[in-house]
Parts: C-alpha cells; structure tokens; sequence
C-alpha cells in the first residue's frame, strides 16, 4: 500500500498551521492590546488585514476584491464574519475584562465540540471513534495546559471570583468562533479561501464600524491609530491572524469536518508554550508539559 502523501492531510497540516499563526498573533495582539485597548486593536487590525487580502487576491486571483462570490456566498460568509470576528471576539474581549485571560482561555477550549455540533446540525457532519478520542484528548489537554497558567498578578486575572456575566461572556467567544467556523463552510463551498475570507473581514469590519458608533468610541480608534508601535503590533498579528490564519483555516475545513479542524485550530495555548519560555524567558509547569503531552496524542490520532 503507497504512504499517504501530504494532500491527504493537506486539511489537518492547514487547522495546524492556522493554530500556528494564531499562537503568533496572541502574542502581538497582547502587546498592542496594552497600548490601545482591545476593541480599537479588532477594528485596526481586520482594516489591515484586509489590505493583506486584496494584495494576496489581486497575486493569486488577478481579482482584488471579491467581486465574482454568489450570493449565496456573500450572505452566509458576511453572516459568518459577523459571528465570528464581530460576536465572538467582543464576547471574548469582554470576557478578558470580567473574569480574566486565564478563564476565558479554558472557556474557549469549548470551542472544538460546539463546532462539532453545530457542523452536525448545519452540514450533516458526523465524526468516528478515534476522531471523538483525539478531539476528546486534545481538548482536554489544552484545558490542563491553560489551568496550569498562573497569572504574574492577581489584576491581570480575575478568574478567583469569576462572574457570571464573565462566563456567559467567554461562552459567547466559543460560541462565535465555532459558530463562524461552520457558517463559513456553509458559505464558501468551492469558493477561493482567501476571496471567501475578504468577505468575512469586510462583514466584521462593518459589523465593529456600527458597534463603534452605538458606543461612540471613533475617537479613541483615531487615538489609536496614532501609536505607531501599536500600529507595528497589529500589522504582525494581522498579517498571522486574519489575514494567513483564516485563510488556512477555511481552506482547512473545506477538507476535514469542521470539528476536527477546530480541535487542531485550538491548539494555539499548546503552541504559545515554547514561544513564552524562548520569548519572554516564562517557566513553564509540569501540568503545562502534561497538557501538551495528552493534547499531542489528541493530535496524531486526528491524524490517523
């Protein structure tokens, strides 16, 4: 029998490298998220993004904006982004303010089985014994990785008197992200994946362009993007997050089921570790080596 070559697993090397990327954006994001706060950051950085996207489009496709999607297209993708970057990542970024990053971390590992049910429920979408197992096993060791985490002060975490609205918050953040996941493997079919994600940004741009003008805060996005270190930060995360990591990760679940691709995607606390330790010069704990362990063996099987 002939080894498997790499388009066979062309749809896990993607969730892999999407979980990749995105473990490089937290850390930009985190640093420019400081500087400008975290809600000016989402608008910025999707505006960036998209730049990225139409430069990529215009190289790949000979077509800048996505002007040939159906409608069909347009409306579940631009569905998809508002779920996804507007929705979730608001709930997500309120859920860091409530009950702190730690928490919200864990709440986020609900993400891979809540897209598994939702892709059951929109697309049909059933999964076998040993991808349950190893979406089992990767989801839980990333749950032990991040309880591992300790906060470096007791302001920068909040989870030792978590609140409920918090909770409800970080479950959103889950909510969203799987939500968008499927909705957008609903929309693109065979669409190009970076076409099918320049609609996603546009619909998330607009989707923070009307909840900016309900909170009136426009001009703390004009204060923002006057900080050219922060500006720097988020060109970087951008660049890996909505602009590379999305891509990837439509391109993923076209592929592979949705929760699959959203078990792997999820590895991105497993991925910061070594990052932290070479970066930053952080110890890492037992627990946090024991959650990568189980989270790996997750992985492979997801692989088999």
């Amino acid at each position: 029998m002939p080894a498997p070559t790499y388009a066979a697993y062309a749809g896990q090397l993607a969730a892999l490298g999407t979980a990749t990327c995105w473990a490089f954006t937290a850390l930009a994001f985190d640093a420019a998220a400081r500087r400008i706060g975290a809600l000016s950051l989402s608008l910025i950085r999707l505006v960036i993004a998209f730049g990225f996207l139409c430069l990529a489009a215009w190289a790949m496709r000979g077509m800048a904006l996505p002007l040939d999607a159906s409608p069909k297209a347009w409306g579940w993708l631009g569905v998809s982004g508002l779920v996804g970057f507007t929705f979730g990542d608001f709930c997500l970024f309120r859920a860091y303010v409530l009950v702190g990053a730690r928490l919200s971390q864990l709440l986020m590992a609900l993400a891979p089985p809540l897209t598994a049910v939702i892709g059951w429920l929109l697309l049909g979408e059933t999964l076998g014994g040993r991808a349950l197992l190893g979406m089992s096993l990767t989801v839980t060791g990333i749950a032990w990785a991040v309880l591992e985490q300790r906060p470096a002060t007791p302001e920068n975490d909040r989870s030792s008197r978590p609140s409920l609205s918090g909770i409800a918050m970080g479950f959103g953040g889950a909510l969203g992200q799987a939500g968008g996941l499927v909705l957008s493997k609903l929309g693109m079919g065979s669409y190009d994946a970076v076409a099918a994600t320049q609609v996603r940004v546009l619909a998330g741009i607009l989707g923070y362009a009307v909840l900016f003008a309900g909170l009136r805060r426009w001009g703390r996005v004009g204060e923002a993007s006057r900080d050219r270190r922060a500006l720097g930060l988020a060109t970087v995360g951008a660049f890996f997050g909505p602009f590379l990591g999305v891509s990837l990760s439509l391109f993923a679940v076209r592929r592979i089921p949705a929760g699959v691709a959203a078990s792997l995607m999820a590895l991105t606390p497993i991925l910061i570790i070594p990052l932290v330790v070479v970066l930053r010069r952080e110890r890492v704990g037992l627990g946090g080596i024991a959650g990568a362990v189980v989270a790996v063996a997750g992985v492979v099987l997801l692989f088999l």
